[in-house]
């Protein structure tokens, strides 16, 4: 539903970094097209992290994603454009005080957005287990599936979740079998070694 908000607490190890919300805003315009809008925001100690990721209302693939960092004091702003008919993603990096710099990504097969899979995995009717995904991401394709079936905590509640596995590993992610798929805990989104997001509010 748009206006849905998951606010998630951001952990290394056990050391609490910071918060982090994803935000549906459902159906936007941009460039004459129409996008689903998913809003990724993480704030910590010394880092900022926003992500306005389009992605098409249909595949969930994404159209654009515009990042705005702030790392140590350090800005820049990364776009990236996808054409998934041709398989590139144009990536234009601006750091404060420089000319933008952009390059050129070739990939085959559709291109994927962790968030975007996110999303598109709860639309599904139910979670299943044992289904395997094949997600190609800008620099890295990995195969998402089922490990096994878990109970887990989470906002001050017991969930039913399946807990899904990458390979290579780089992502962990707990998902509700509930109605609303909630996305309970998500390992490896952040590019920061060891992090994990929980969720701890849910709003409609």
């Amino acid at each position: 539903q748009k206006g849905e908000t998951i606010r998630f607490s951001v952990k290394q190890s056990v050391m609490k970094m910071g918060e982090a919300t994803l935000v549906f805003n459902g159906e936007v315009e941009r460039n004459g097209r129409k996008c689903v809008l998913i809003v990724f925001t993480a704030r910590g100690f010394n880092f900022y992290d926003e992500e306005r990721i389009f992605v098409d209302p249909v595949s969930f693939l994404p159209v654009a994603v515009i990042r705005d960092l702030n790392i140590f004091g350090n800005k820049e702003k990364i776009v990236e454009e996808y054409d998934q008919a041709l398989g590139r993603i144009k990536v234009t990096k601006t750091v404060l005080g420089h000319e933008p710099v952009s390059m050129l990504i070739e990939k085959k097969g559709p291109i994927d957005n962790i968030y975007g899979f996110i999303y598109r995995y709860r639309m599904q009717e139910r979670p299943v287990r044992d289904a395997q995904f094949d997600v190609r991401l800008p620099t890295l394709n990995v195969k998402i599936s089922g490990v096994k079936d878990v109970e887990f905590k989470a906002a001050g509640k017991m969930y039913k979740a399946v807990l899904l596995g990458s390979v290579p590993s780089k992502y962990s992610i707990w998902m509700d079998k509930g109605e609303k798929r909630l996305p309970l805990r998500i390992g490896g989104a952040i590019g920061i070694a060891n992090t994990v997001m929980t969720m701890i509010e849910y709003k409609e």
